[in-house]
């Protein structure tokens, strides 16, 4: 199975030089929870974005997709150039599409399911974004909403 999980803004925003433009902690713990024991793949500059002291994320496979070899990496830290690569590598592993951008829009072709944090705001100065959730592929399955932001499920039809 292949989960993509993002918090995106009302404008589909995910990002603003390398950061998150939020802080929701519970949108953390949701995540830590959705992902723990699975295979995460990101790209270099979402690895990059990850504070030093909490990389690798602990009880999950980092896999960090790159064309720069050259980038250094702790070991246990999965490289591929790739993101079909990397699926064939964990073929028979829960993945999860963690990020960024260039990640989530190959990834979301063939995505079982989305988790989704809807921030209830929208994000001017936004340099990177989540692809459109069409919704004649995707069927919201679970909701709860919270203060400024909701949790969602999708799953593809």
């Amino acid at each position: 199975m292949l989960t993509l999980i993002a918090a995106i803004s009302k404008n589909n925003c995910i990002g603003i030089k390398n950061d998150l433009p939020w802080h929701i902690p519970e949108d953390f713990k949701r995540m830590q929870n959705l992902t723990m024991g699975k295979v995460l793949i990101m790209g270099r500059k979402t690895w990059e974005s990850i504070p030093e002291k909490r990389r690798p994320l602990p009880n999950r496979t980092n896999v960090v997709i790159t064309r720069e070899p050259k980038t250094s990496f702790p070991a246990g830290v999965e490289i591929y150039p790739t993101i079909d690569q990397a699926i064939k590598a964990h073929s028979n592993e829960e993945i999860i599409g963690f990020g960024g951008q260039k990640i989530f829009e190959e990834m979301i072709k063939i995505a079982d399911h989305l988790e989704i944090t809807h921030v209830n705001q929208t994000v001017e100065a936004c340099d990177a974004f989540f692809p459109p959730i069409d919704l004649n592929i995707w069927k919201e399955t679970w909701r709860e909403e919270h203060k400024g932001f909701a949790f969602v499920t999708y799953t593809r039809y």
